[in-house]
């Protein structure tokens, strides 16, 4: 286990979190869960396109040649391989990508971005962003999103330097909001500005 992942075992006597501890970590899986749900139906409503299936294409569209392999997309979707594979049967019945192979590697399937799944994903990342800075970058300063950034990355150091986690089993910093403030700081980096 890397010390990135190793959890330290308190002696007998310390289990109960203070105060402070047990609101840092309700104030984290309540802020999550929150911020998700919002971008979940906002993304569903506008688009019909529920956040796993934007973080699917997403992570096909940063991928080189919008194409990866069927297991590295669900390692960076955080889906099961089942999970991935239903979800990727709908996504292909809507045509958003389709299943194609690659003849220099025999490994397995890709999941390829198609044209209709570029101009379906372009639309939706306009409503998540939109969310993103309404619910989430709106509520602090430049300091303390900077801050938080710094935070965050000691909980899940594993990123890759890009705001993307890098497949190393340390999927930690691809949780559902962790993905969509990344794309939404990314376009906000593009643009050169926050609002």
């Amino acid at each position: 286990m890397s010390a990135a992942t190793a959890v330290k075992i308190h002696p007998p006597g310390q289990e109960a979190l203070t105060e402070g501890e047990l609101r840092a970590w309700r104030g984290l899986l309540r802020a999550h869960a929150c911020l998700a749900k919002r971008l979940d139906a906002e993304l569903e409503r506008e688009h019909g396109l529920p956040l796993s299936s934007f973080e699917v294409l997403n992570h096909l569209d940063d991928a080189g040649a919008g194409r990866m392999r069927m297991s590295d997309l669900a390692d960076q979707a955080q889906l099961s391989r089942s999970g991935l594979t239903r979800l990727v049967d709908r996504l292909e019945r809507d045509g958003l990508l389709e299943r194609c192979s690659c003849e220099h590697d025999a490994r397995g399937a890709y999941a390829c971005l198609t044209d209709l799944g570029r101009q379906r994903l372009a639309q939706a990342r306009t409503t998540q962003l939109a969310v993103v800075r309404e619910h989430f970058f709106s509520r602090f300063s430049e300091t303390e999103l900077s801050v938080l950034a710094d935070m965050w990355e000691r909980i899940a150091p594993c990123g890759n330097g890009n705001g993307h986690a890098a497949v190393n089993g340390c999927g930690v910093a691809n949780g559902h909001v962790v993905a969509a403030a990344t794309v939404a700081s990314e376009h906000i980096a593009a643009n050169g500005h926050s609002h």
